[in-house]
């Protein structure tokens, strides 16, 4: 199917009654039906956030057997691995995704806060606002929900994710929030998925290229974020307000 027009007034738009209607609705369901009722709903107003990593592949697969038309969002930060800009190659054209959208920081934010491009070296929160929140937050304009690959066995703030959620005026989306660690390699295993090159070595979340490590068979796929500080997320699934008050903490 191709994206329909949102079946809401598009005057008005409660995030808060649209999370629980749609949760409602598919609180339950399988991740594809998830998709297909939230672009049922939401329409053109309905986006995917990817960040073409470890895992990217298996929410990119099922969103493509929904509709190849949904648009993709990719946060072109200036610090990303090589390999993962291919790998956002090489998917886009093995599902036939029709609308990736690499998004890129504001010069003007560059140029005033990270000249040298080696803020990440002293405040990683700096970092990821200018590098990834402000950009999603203004790509994200005129959409009313988003889709993302988070996922309740990640832990931390995620393990109570449920499958719609308000935040920020709009509906986050968590397709596989309910997936466990082996429903996500038994699906790339069964539908011979590619794997981010950098899986290989050692790499089981991967980010920016200087926050990002491998990690070891005992550690949990996170544990190479950010390694050895308090920091556990970027930021863009953060509230905004979140985001102004750990920046107002450095």
């Amino acid at each position: 199917m191709t994206a329909q027009a949102a079946l809401q007034d598009a005057g008005y738009f409660d995030a808060l009654s649209a999370a629980d209607l749609l949760d409602s609705r598919y609180g339950a369901s399988s991740p594809a039906q998830v998709i297909d009722g939230a672009l049922k709903y939401f329409g053109r107003r309905f986006a995917l956030v990817s960040s073409f990593g470890a895992e990217s592949a298996v929410l990119l697969h099922i969103a493509a057997s929904v509709s190849k038309d949904i648009p993709v969002l990719f946060l072109d930060t200036g610090k990303l691995f090589g390999e993962t800009k291919r790998f956002r190659d090489q998917l886009t054209a093995d599902l036939g995704l029709k609308d990736v959208r690499s998004i890129s920081p504001d010069q003007n934010d560059l140029s005033s806060s990270d000249p040298k491009g080696a803020l990440w070296t002293t405040d990683t929160n700096k970092c990821c606002f200018i590098r990834k929140v402000k950009p999603l937050e203004h790509v994200l304009y005129g959409f009313e929900g988003w889709a993302s690959g988070r996922k309740r066995f990640q832990g931390g703030v995620r393990s109570l994710l449920s499958h719609f959620e308000a935040a920020d005026g709009r509906v986050k989306v968590n397709p596989l929030a309910l997936w466990s660690k082996a429903d996500v390699q038994d699906y790339i295993s069964d539908h011979n998925l590619p794997r981010h090159p950098l899986v290989a070595e050692g790499f089981a979340s991967i980010g920016c290229m200087p926050c990002t490590d491998r990690v070891t068979d005992t550690e949990d796929d996170r544990s190479g974020r950010w390694r050895g500080q308090s920091k556990t997320e970027c930021g863009i699934h953060l509230s905004f307000a979140e985001n102004t008050r750990v920046l107002a903490k450095n």
